[in-house]
């Protein structure tokens, strides 16, 4: 940390958990040297909280290890603003190693940056991009738990509720609000690219440019989806990536980008043709071959299956083909240098770390393995859904094909899969065990 540094009155040191939330403390600005040099402790047990923050005693890290401590250490070198605080705030994105120092695996950071390093020992570096779907909501949708479209008060003052996608108007009554947003990126170093409004009432997108450091990546997502709920709030607006707000209406999803760079710098994806080249199909075999074992990172909860209906943007079977987005995996058009593979898959409501390590690690082992694909899709592929397997579209069958994928194990460790699967087979008991609101209505 530069000595010429005087921080602000707080700080918050967190790391991600493996639902994506957030974890850790907030702490005075006397401290803020100390945590920068030595870190905050923290029980290892936090990385596997169900999505309500509850210990998982099934996951083995609680009770049988005594609860112990992991030690949270500080990933950037410079504390970094939290421009929409009320008050003067820093944050400080961390990572959880053992107290020996060693990596901690189960932290979603640690995984994709172990899937980052075996590309780097085959001399490969990912480049990557993320696209990021969420909706605005009018301010009282948190309290109320319900979503309900925003109502604009810059020009026109009308509430967003119907679908107006690519629309510039819709854009230019939030001027101020993407203002602050793109203030607030540029000061945090999040390389927010283009801005669209999207199929959904008050839904947007915004694309993240690409960068050759894939774990950096994972971090600008995590830090993008915590601006745009501080954002929003100070403009008296809610805002939601959950997969599935509206029963009706577009879902929310987080699309990846990705190619990858000999030691040289040149895309090894691209061999002057458009079909791409010997890797680039292997590393789309490895995607498909591995997307039903990985779904449940793809669509961690509930909600998050809601997406993926027939005709709903979003991939029902795992599936290939060359600039068609009705497939899971498309291969956008481009100019050569730029070939690259796109993977739809994953909701917002998604860990980034998560989503990147796996994709990563299932085009790995396409191409250590030397994968072929199935021929790509041409046109509707949702209308050929019926002839092929479908993707686990419920979240116990997700969980179910997530506990038995050997790719999984070996990619991304043992422990991971028995800490990730305990908390969503808690959360599934939790849910289930509650009477829903459509029971009543139908049923009392």
């Amino acid at each position: 940390m530069s000595d010429m540094y005087e921080g602000n009155n707080e700080f918050d040191l967190f790391i991600t958990d493996l639902n994506g939330n957030l974890r850790g403390k907030r702490m005075p600005s006397s401290g803020l040297r100390y945590v920068m040099k030595n870190g905050v402790k923290l029980p290892q047990s936090v990385i596997g909280f169900d999505h309500w923050g509850d210990d998982v005693l099934d996951n083995g890290m609680v009770f049988e290890t005594g609860d112990s401590d992991g030690i949270c250490l500080a990933v950037h070198p410079e504390p970094i603003p939290v421009p929409w605080a009320e008050s003067a705030r820093d944050q400080i994105l961390a990572m959880m190693y053992n107290a020996d120092g060693s990596p901690f695996y189960p932290d979603p950071r640690q995984l994709l940056t172990r899937i980052v390093n075996r590309f780097k020992e085959l001399g490969y570096t990912p480049v990557v991009a993320t696209e990021l779907e969420f909706y605005l909501l009018d301010g009282t949708s948190e309290a109320q738990r319900r979503p309900s479209p925003p109502i604009i008060v810059e020009g026109n003052g009308v509430r967003l509720n119907k679908t107006d996608c690519y629309s510039i108007e819709e854009m230019d009554g939030l001027e101020s609000f993407f203002a602050e947003v793109r203030q607030a990126c540029e000061i945090q170093g999040i390389p927010a690219d283009t801005i669209i409004s999207e199929l959904g009432p008050g839904q947007f997108e915004i694309n993240m440019k690409h960068t050759d450091d894939a774990v950096q990546a994972a971090d600008h997502a995590i830090m993008f989806k915590r601006l745009i709920k501080g954002v929003a709030r100070q403009h008296d607006f809610g805002a939601t990536f959950m997969a599935k707000p509206y029963a009706d209406k577009s879902g929310n999803g987080f699309h990846v980008h990705f190619s990858l760079l000999d030691a040289d710098g040149n895309n090894v994806f691209n061999n002057e043709t458009d079909e791409g080249s010997d890797l680039l199909k292997q590393a789309v075999a490895g995607l498909l071959h591995h997307m039903s074992d990985s779904m449940l990172v793809f669509a961690p909860h509930l909600n998050s299956y809601r997406r993926f209906q027939t005709g709903a943007h979003a991939p029902t079977f795992a599936s290939w083909g060359y600039e068609n987005r009705t497939v899971a995996v498309r291969i956008p058009e481009s100019e050569n240098i730029a070939r690259r593979i796109e993977h739809r898959v994953a909701g917002a409501d998604a860990n980034p770390y998560l989503v990147l390590a796996t994709v990563l690690g299932a085009a790995l082992h396409g191409i250590e393995t030397k994968m072929s694909p199935p021929a790509p899709i041409e046109g509707d592929a949702y209308a050929m859904s019926e002839d092929f397997e479908p993707l686990p579209n419920r979240w116990e069958l997700a969980t179910e094909s997530f506990a038995d994928s050997a790719f999984l194990t070996e990619y991304m460790g043992e422990e991971f899969v028995r800490v990730y699967g305990a908390a969503k087979e808690q959360e599934q008991m939790k849910i289930h065990s509650r009477i829903s609101n459509v029971e009543y209505e139908a049923y009392l």
